[in-house]
């Protein structure tokens, strides 16, 4: 039961930092773009980084938000398959 156990957490950790990657790498390097643009240009507001990152991460979810969920219902599906292992063992 272990071995399943373990599993499904490698799965779980697997899964989870495929679907939040596109996301986090878009929003670092939106930050840095736009600090970078910042920097040069010597405008030094805090709030400025804030609508370019939302709009970065809008588009990424709407060009992922499928792939994201088809990689979601097929872990859960592979969860779902291991609740007979966990109850018998």
């Amino acid at each position: 039961m272990d071995a399943e156990l373990t599993r499904l957490l490698v799965d779980t950790l697997w899964t989870a930092s495929k679907i939040a990657s596109p996301i986090l790498i878009v929003a670092l390097v939106t930050g840095v773009g736009i600090s970078l643009i910042q920097t040069v240009l010597q405008v030094q507001e805090a709030t400025l980084t804030f609508v370019p990152k939302l709009a970065a991460i809008g588009a990424v979810v709407v060009m992922s938000g499928n792939w994201m969920l088809v990689e979601l219902a097929e872990f859960m599906r592979r969860s779902l398959e291991m609740v007979p292992q966990f109850l018998a063992g």
